[in-house]
C-alpha cells in the first residue's frame, strides 16, 4: 500500500517551515526486544562487559606484538583505513551543498564579426577583441530540509563505514589470536608425535631383544613396527600444517609467509581469564557490526526526506559580478561592469511516476535496513550466549579428558612393567601406548579451544577497545 505523503507533498513544507524541521521522518532507533541476560551467564557475569583491553586479555607478549603488527600492518586494516577515508571524503562533498557555491570565469578572443565567441552583426567585417570576467554565487535555500537528509544520510553513511572499520579490526584481532593459539596447539601435537614415537620405538626395541632371546615372536615386533611407522608419518604432516598456520598469521600481520616467534607454550599460558559479559542492552552500544547496521538505517531513513523533497519545488538564488570589454585595460572600468541577482524555482509536474517510485523504494530499502539492524543486535545476543556455554562447558570436558590422560599414562607404564615380567602380551602394550597419545591430542585440542573460546566471546562483547561506546541513537 502507497504511503500518503507524497499525495500530500504540497502541504508537508508549510509544516516542515512552521515546525522548523526537514521534511520526512525523524530516525527512531528499532525495537530490538533485549533479554534480560544471557544465556549461559551466572549472576556475577552482569558486570560492565569489555573493561579489559586486548592486552590485558591474552596475558602473552609475543601474542600482543603480532596483534599490534596487525593492526598497523595488516591489509584488512589498512583497506578498513582507507575506506573510512573515502567515505569521509563523500560526506564532506555532500556537506558542502549546504553553503552557497562560489566560482569565477574569465574569457578572451580575437575574432571577426564575433565577441566572446557569439556572432556579433554590429561588427561590420571588422576583427575585434573580447574580455570578460566575473564572479558568480549559487544557493539553494534549503526551505524544505533535502539537503540536511542528503547531509544527514552521507553523515550516517560514514559513520556506518567507521564502524565497519572498528569491526574489522576487532575480527583481525580475534583471527590473529585464534591463529596464534590454533600454531600452539599444532606444537602440543607435534612434541606429543615425536614422544610417541619415541615411545612405540622403545617399546619396538623390546620386542626385538626379546625376539632374539627367543621369548617374543616375530608377530610382536611387525606389530610394534607397524604402530611406530604409523606414529612417525603423523609427525610431517603436522610439520606441514605448522607451516602453514605460520604463514596464515604472517600474512594477517602484513609480511611475507614465513616462520612465526611463539612465546610460551600453550600448557604453560596462564588459565584464560573471566570476561563479564554484562548487560544485553549494552551491546547494542558496544558491537560495532550492530552500531554499523543502525547507522546504515539512519542514512536510510533520510532518504526517504530526501525523496519527499523531490515533490517539492528547489528555490535558488544567484548572483554574477564582473566586467566585459574589447579592451583587457578598461574590464575593469564602471562603463564594463556587469552584475546581475536573480531567483529560480524548478519543481516537477508530471513525472510519469516516477517520484512516487523513488519514494517507494526509499521506504523499502528503509524496511530493509531497519530488519537488518534487528538482525544484527539478534545475532549478536546468540554470539555471546554460544560464547559463554561454549566457554562453560569446554571448561568440564577439559577436566574429564585430563582424568582421561592420567588414567592412560597409568596404564601404559603398567602394561610396560607386566609384559616385562610376563604377565601382559604385546598386544596389551601396543593398544595402551596407541589409546594414551590420542587422549593427550585431545586435551591439547581443548586447552586450545578454551582459549579461542575466550577469544570469541570477547569479540562477541565488541572488543575492548575503550573510547566513546555511545550507539548511533546517543549521539
Amino acid at each position: 500500500m502507497a504511503h500518503p505523503l507524497p499525495r500530500r507533498a504540497f502541504a508537508v513544507p508549510i509544516l516542515a517551515v512552521l515546525a522548523g524541521c526537514a521534511i520526512g521522518p525523524n530516525y527512531k532507533r528499532p525495537d530490538t526486544s533485549a533479554p534480560s541476560s544471557y544465556r549461559g551467564a551466572d549472576a556475577a557475569g552482569n558486570a560492565a562487559a569489555g573493561e579489559m583491553e586486548w592486552w590485558d586479555l591474552y596475558r602473552d607478549p609475543r601474542l600482543a606484538e603480532l596483534i599490534r603488527a596487525s593492526l598497523s600492518g595488516g591489509f584488512d586494516a589498512r583497506i578498513a583505513a582507507a575506506r573510512v577515508a573515502e567515505s569521509r571524503a563523500v560526506a564532506a562533498q555532500v556537506h558542502g551543498q549546504r553553503f552557497p557555491g562560489l566560482g569565477y570565469e574569465a574569457n578572451a578572443d580575437r575574432g571577426r564579426n564575433a565577441q566572446l565567441g557569439n556572432p556579433y552583426t554590429q561588427g561590420n567585417g571588422t576583427t575585434a577583441n573580447g574580455f570578460d570576467a566575473y564572479l558568480g554565487a549559487a544557493w539553494e535555500l534549503d526551505l524544505w530540509g533535502r539537503v540536511r537528509r542528503l547531509d544527514e544520510a552521507a553523515r550516517s553513511q560514514y559513520l556506518a563505514t567507521e564502524e565497519g572499520r572498528r569491526a574489522v579490526l576487532i575480527s583481525l584481532v580475534g583471527d590473529v589470536a585464534t591463529a596464534y593459539y590454533e600454531l600452539l596447539e599444532l606444537d602440543e601435537e607435534l612434541s606429543t608425535a615425536k614422544e610417541a614415537t619415541q615411545s612405540l620405538g622403545e617399546s619396538l626395541a623390546l620386542f626385538n631383544r626379546q625376539l632374539e632371546g627367543g621369548t617374543a615372536s616375530r608377530l610382536d615386533t611387525a606389530s610394534a613396527e607397524a604402530a611406530v611407522a604409523t606414529s612417525a608419518a603423523r609427525i610431517p604432516d603436522i610439520e606441514r600444517r605448522i607451516a602453514i598456520k605460520e604463514n596464515q598469521i604472517s600474512v594477517l600481520v602484513g609480511a611475507n609467509p614465513g616462520p612465526v616467534i611463539r612465546g610460551a607454550r600453550l600448557s604453560e599460558l596462564a588459565a584464560p581469564p573471566e570476561v563479564p559479559p554484562g548487560l544485553p542492552s549494552a551491546l547494542l552500544e558496544r558491537r560495532p557490526d550492530v552500531r554499523e547496521a543502525e547507522y546504515a538505517a539512519m542514512a536510510a531513513n533520510a532518504r526517504i526526506g530526501v525523496t519527499l523533497g523531490g515533490f517539492l519545488p528547489r528555490i535558488g538564488l544567484s548572483a554574477l559580478l564582473g566586467g566585459v570589454s574589447p579592451q583587457l585595460d578598461s574590464i575593469t572600468s564602471r562603463r564594463a561592469g556587469l552584475w546581475s541577482v536573480g531567483g529560480q524555482a524548478t519543481g516537477p509536474l508530471f513525472q510519469g511516476g516516477g517520484l512516487e517510485g523513488q519514494y517507494e523504494q526509499a521506504r523499502s530499502a528503509w524496511e530493509a535496513a531497519k530488519l537488518q539492524y534487528q538482525q544484527a543486535a539478534l545475532n549478536a545476543f546468540a554470539d555471546v550466549a554460544n560464547a559463554l556455554v561454549t566457554r562453560q562447558k569446554l571448561s568440564e570436558v577439559r577436566a574429564q579428558q585430563e582424568r582421561a590422560v592420567l588414567a592412560y599414562q597409568e596404564a601404559a607404564k603398567l602394561s610396560v612393567q607386566r609384559y616385562k615380567a610376563g604377565k601382559a602380551s604385546y598386544y596389551e602394550v601396543i593398544q595402551s601406548q596407541l589409546a594414551l597419545f590420542p587422549a593427550q591430542v585431545a586435551l591439547a585440542q581443548t586447552r586450545r579451544d578454551q582459549f579461542t573460546a575466550v577469544v570469541a566471546l570477547y569479540k562477541a562483547l565488541g572488543g575492548g577497545w575503550g573510547g566513546d561506546n555511545k550507539g548511533p541513537g546517543q549521539r
